[in-house]
């Protein structure tokens, strides 16, 4: 009886390993049942900045026209953009190509909490106002630290820091 040894062929290893980290991609990808998973995105602003705050909350407005899932946190200053009667003490020009002329951070995210993104002011926001979670606009939470650090270690979900 003959005994014949194969020698391993490292191209072969290589071309079979790659193959099945990539056809187990798509039964990762299939096994959600059947849902495709949404793009999303985690938006935090806590610039008192009126140009930054509109800016972030302008990206943000494209994003979710884009198809992105949002979620926005409104921390220190920004958290007043959650308030019930809050109102900018000006308007933001926009650029001359935009028919929209001027806009308010506050009146975009009122129209991102319509079309479906998910709002919450820093867990410590309002011990540190004058707000209670009355006060906040319809639909706008308290956001608990851990489902956020979920989302900033979560490597498919960006986080956009204003």
């Amino acid at each position: 009886m003959t005994i014949i040894r194969r020698k391993n062929n490292p191209m072969l290893t290589l071309a079979a390993a790659t193959a099945a980290i990539a056809f187990s991609g798509f039964a990762m990808a299939d096994n959600h049942g059947g849902e495709e998973q949404k793009d999303q995105a985690l938006v935090m602003l806590s610039s008192s900045s009126l140009q930054t705050q509109g800016m972030a909350m302008i990206l943000s407005s494209a994003m979710q026209q884009q198809g992105t899932s949002l979620h926005i946190l409104l921390c220190d200053a920004a958290g007043d953009l959650a308030v019930e009667g809050y109102e900018s003490s000006e308007a933001i020009n926009t650029p001359p190509s935009n028919p929209a002329g001027q806009v308010k951070p506050e009146g975009i995210l009122s129209m991102l909490l319509e079309n479906g993104a998910n709002v919450d002011v820093c867990a410590i926001y309002l011990p540190n106002s004058e707000n209670e979670q009355d006060n906040l606009l319809e639909g706008v939470g308290v956001a608990a630290p851990g489902p956020i650090a979920e989302m900033m270690r979560d490597p498919s979900i960006p986080v956009f820091s204003f």
